[in-house]
């Protein structure tokens, strides 16, 4: 045993740090934004917090008719104020949004995860800024599409159907909802049913910025009304982020319907360990890449490919780092895992782990006192994976690692590439040339090198095969809500 090997128990133990939610504010119920109004009706659903499994709000589900409301409403406001006003103007209210959310972060951070489980350190550090973000960096584009394109017209595709899921609430609006606004589209957007309480803070803060109303629409609701927008004849572009069981279903119900469709689906991300590769920077890399939001995480580096020579070296490392992590309280500071987002998540994480050991890998999971009460799973790496493990195949969606080696860089590409799904990768090696040989090999929509899980709004970000395709981020994520003549 070595020094770094030392774990000195109670002595590192942490006292608690919550973050306050005395400043936060809900209702007992929300309804949907339309025409810039909020509207409570419908048949009322809850949202709840996983953590504690308590109700946060009463949530009202749309209908066909509540929808149709909403895209005529977006299709009044693309016919009127918004599709007349000049690009520098719409910019002005893309900035405005930017600022406001970054004046209200601390609590849109809190909210983000007391509705989703996620630690309180991701939300307040990586989510809300990244949001921010977004909005800031597509203001920047709405008065320059000209200059993007040169040589085109490029004009506004029209009203856009949004579906977003529930690992990144308020991200995955702020992905849509500000380069489609960015190219003058008007929106109406469907939060997941699980996590509509930062959507609904989102639409607080567009009534503050002055949007003209029906600009961005928001209706909650499940299956039932994503489909309802999928379907209604007034859209004319859907985006979905999701499974992609859905993602296949909605591409059957567009088909010959002349819509744009954009589809980020499932992952299942291969992040490959080189035996020169930096292994303190390599371990921290695995962590972050499969146990950041929980696994929740749809380019999540959860296969990870280790060179033969140093597989025994670097399991030892990451169970040890493992060991380490503090799964709890997602509003504790402390926090490095917080709570699965729903029980039935937490079902299927559980289910696709009792088939890897019935399959015959190895499990380990640190020892951590798990919360009472509610949605919570403890780290886990499998060794002794092969292909056809179910783990190595599926997509788990949580803190679950499946390790598998290699000894070539040749068979690292082959493996990284049998997956039905090309979203994401990492590479880790000390040697430039073989990063951009080996990232150049690997069907997958993004790739980094010796980091993982690094996003920035200038960055495209989309995949390949069953992960979907179109791109959202930089100047590519104009081009899905533009037509270009």
């Amino acid at each position: 045993m070595t020094a770094r090997d030392l774990l000195f128990g109670d002595l590192w133990d942490y006292a608690p740090a919550p973050e306050s939610t005395n400043h936060i504010e809900l209702k007992a119920q929300y309804g949907h934004f339309i025409n810039g109004q909020f509207v409570e009706e419908g048949q009322p659903f809850e949202t709840i917090n996983p953590a504690t499994e308590e109700t946060l709000a009463q949530i009202h589900s749309a209908d066909e008719a509540m929808v149709d409301r909403a895209v005529k409403a977006a299709r009044a406001a693309l016919e009127g104020p918004w599709g007349s006003m000049p690009a520098s103007e719409r910019a002005k209210y893309i900035f405005r949004i930017a600022r406001l959310i970054q004046e209200r972060a601390r609590e849109l951070a809190v909210i983000e995860s007391m509705d989703g489980g996620k630690p309180i350190r991701e939300s307040r550090d990586v989510d809300i800024p990244l949001v921010a973000a977004h909005f800031f960096y597509y203001a920047g584009w709405a008065d320059k599409l000209e200059f993007a394109f040169p040589g085109a017209r490029p004009r506004p595709v029209g009203v856009a159907g949004q579906i977003i899921p529930w690992n990144f609430p308020l991200l995955m609006a702020a992905w849509k909802i500000a380069p489609a606004l960015a190219c003058g589209n008007t929106i109406v957007i469907k939060p997941a049913e699980t996590t509509p309480l930062t959507a609904m803070k989102l639409a607080e803060i567009i009534q503050d910025a002055g949007l003209p109303p029906g600009v961005v629409n928001i209706v909650n609701g499940a299956g039932a009304t994503g489909a309802a927008i999928v379907d209604h004849p007034g859209t004319d572009k859907i985006a979905f982020t999701g499974s992609t069981e859905v993602g296949k279903i909605i591409q059957r119900s567009l088909a010959g319907t002349g819509k744009r469709l954009t589809l980020e689906l499932g992952g299942k991300g291969a992040n490959i360990i080189f035996d020169d590769a930096p292994l303190d920077q390599a371990i921290e890399g695995i962590v972050n890449g499969i146990f950041f939001n929980q696994g929740h995480v749809c380019c999540a580096g959860s296969r990870l490919l280790v060179q033969e020579s140093i597989h025994d070296e670097v399991v030892r490392r990451l169970k040890h780092r493992m060991s380490t992590l503090r799964v709890g309280d997602p509003l504790d500071k402390n926090t490095d895992i917080g709570a699965i987002n729903s029980r039935e998540q937490l079902n299927k994480i559980t289910e696709l782990v009792q088939a890897g050991e019935t399959e015959g890998a190895t499990c380990f999971q640190p020892e951590c006192n798990l919360p009472g009460k509610g949605f919570f799973f403890r780290p886990t790496v499998f060794t002794g994976v092969t292909q056809a493990h179910r783990i190595a195949q599926e997509e788990i969606f949580g803190p679950v690692l499946s390790v598998l080696t290699f000894r070539t860089p040749a068979e690292a590409i082959a493996k990284a590439n049998n997956s039905e799904y090309g979203l994401s990768a990492g590479i880790w090696t000390d040697k430039g040339s073989k990063l951009f040989k080996v990232a150049g090999a690997i069907r997958a929509g993004v790739i980094w090198g010796n980091t993982y899980n690094k996003f920035d709004p200038s960055s495209p970000f989309g995949g390949y095969k069953e992960s979907g395709f179109g791109r959202e981020g930089g100047l590519h994520g104009l081009l899905p809500y533009l037509e270009v003549e």
